[in-house]
């Protein structure tokens, strides 16, 4: 068996929780009479229902292919589910074989849904063809396990604890699940497991991640984190009850959870914390404000003494500013003491500053002192701007320091030049010495920037 899910894309959609069309079905019991009841149902439920009419069936889409031939997008993800969840337990696998015929950005939301349904119904038949898809597979199999998480975790979780193997790449590729910075946030397999678990049977779930001999700390903050969404108090609680090494991620993702809620709660239990974690959960609790009251969290980000910590909230609470008051936001940003907060607030910011004001962007550019927050609003604003003309977008990018980003972006403008005016771009290409010759040759070539290959 052959499938091509392009691995990016799928481990960006899996990372954000795209995972459509998984059910709850009650909290798990550790009865094998109880699992098989289940099982039984959830087989059952699969199965194409008889109770339609003739008419009605009629009406459905015979294939994904025409499903994706009807207009309306939100019509076709409706389709998918419907003409999945009507598939029985041994159509799934072929199904998926043919998910290679569709276009990429097509066959990813289908991908998902497919295999999220498929782990409902037969969770070993579709983990068993993880293991046919190649390195693809690694980036498939977070859906096969959050879809049997979330109808049986415990077998979910025996089954991961006894295939650890199996694992191996996903528990690499994971680590905090909670988007800090330099990552995707992808999950590794205990905490999807365990985030599902607590949602059903928080107190299984935590007595489970706190026995496992690996990743335990993330499992366990996947469950605090849970508990917290609905009850911040709560999952403190829980909290103080776990090792000290696994308090921090725990504390960081109760005190957002909390300042989203009440900052007034959280910031005082932050700040009744030991001192070697009360800078990290406050400024935590800041990044929850700053979803609801920006401008508030702003105002409270000298309350954050470490340098670390500032510079994870920094960021987060700079974006959600910018979307209310760009120029407001930037004024704000410039005034941190931190060039790596600024640097790393770029790539949150720019796009909304040239989006909103590019004027007022490219004036913060090309006022910075600093060569790492320059170069870094620079590339994003090149990446970013889509009003710019070419000639503004050249100056842009030759203000980056750094030879090899400032080759690259100046790159990123010649091609999107030669959409716009292919003599004009292969002039200016032809004469840069500073894009790089291979890349020259493939912009000129009318191939992509990266190379054309499958790679």
């Amino acid at each position: 068996m052959k499938i091509n899910i392009l691995v990016p894309v799928i481990a960006l959609a899996v990372g954000l929780g795209l995972g459509f069309g998984i059910a709850k079905s009650g909290r798990s019991s550790g009865s094998e009479n109880q699992v098989e009841e289940r099982d039984m149902r959830i087989r059952g439920a699969a199965r194409p229902m008889t109770d339609r009419s003739e008419g009605d069936r009629e009406k459905k889409a015979g294939s994904v292919e025409e499903i994706y031939r009807k207009p309306g997008k939100s019509d076709r993800v409706q389709a998918l589910l419907d003409f999945y969840s009507n598939l029985g337990p041994d159509d799934f696998a072929s199904e998926a074989e043919r998910l290679e015929n569709l276009p990429f950005n097509e066959r990813i939301l289908a991908s998902v849904i497919l295999f999220g349904k498929w782990a409902e119904v037969d969770p070993r038949a579709a983990m068993g063809f993880t293991d046919t898809m190649g390195f693809a597979g690694v980036f498939v199999r977070p859906t096969v396990l959050q879809g049997w998480a979330s109808n049986d975790p415990v077998n979910a979780a025996k089954y991961y604890t006894e295939n650890s193997a199996q694992f191996a790449m996903m528990n690499m590729m994971g680590g905090g699940g909670g988007g800090r910075r330099g990552g995707m946030g992808a999950q590794g397999p205990g905490e999807i497991i365990a985030g599902e678990w607590a949602k059903q049977d928080p107190d299984a779930a935590l007595a489970w991640a706190t026995g496992l001999k690996t990743n335990s700390g993330q499992a366990l903050t996947a469950v605090i984190s849970e508990v917290a969404k609905s009850d911040p108090k709560k999952a403190a609680v829980m909290a103080a009850g776990m090792s000290e090494e696994s308090q921090g991620g725990a504390y960081g993702t109760i005190a957002r959870e909390w300042g989203t809620r009440n900052f007034a709660e959280a910031e005082a239990w932050a700040n009744g914390l030991p001192a070697a974690q009360r800078s990290a959960a406050l400024a935590s609790a800041i990044e929850g404000l700053a979803q609801s009251s920006p401008e508030l969290a702003a105002a409270k980000i000298d309350q954050i003494k470490d340098v670390e910590a500032l510079r994870n909230a920094v960021p987060s609470v700079a974006k959600n500013y910018a979307r209310e008051d760009p120029r407001g936001s930037m004024e704000w940003l410039d005034g941190i003491d931190n060039d790596g907060a600024k640097q790393d607030s770029m790539r949150e910011v720019m796009p909304i500053w040239a989006a909103k004001d590019s004027g007022a962007a490219l004036e913060f550019i090309r006022k910075q002192s600093s060569p790492a927050v320059k170069d870094s609003a620079a590339e994003a604003y090149v990446w970013s701007s889509r009003t710019s003309p070419p000639a503004e977008m050249v100056e842009v990018a030759g203000m980056i320091a750094d030879e090899g980003t400032r080759g690259r972006t100046t790159g990123i403008v010649a091609a999107r030049w030669m959409q716009e005016d292919k003599p004009a771009a292969t002039e200016f290409i032809n004469g840069s010495s500073v894009i790089p010759a291979d890349m020259k040759q493939r912009l000129l070539e009318g191939k992509g920037i990266w190379g054309g290959g499958r790679r």
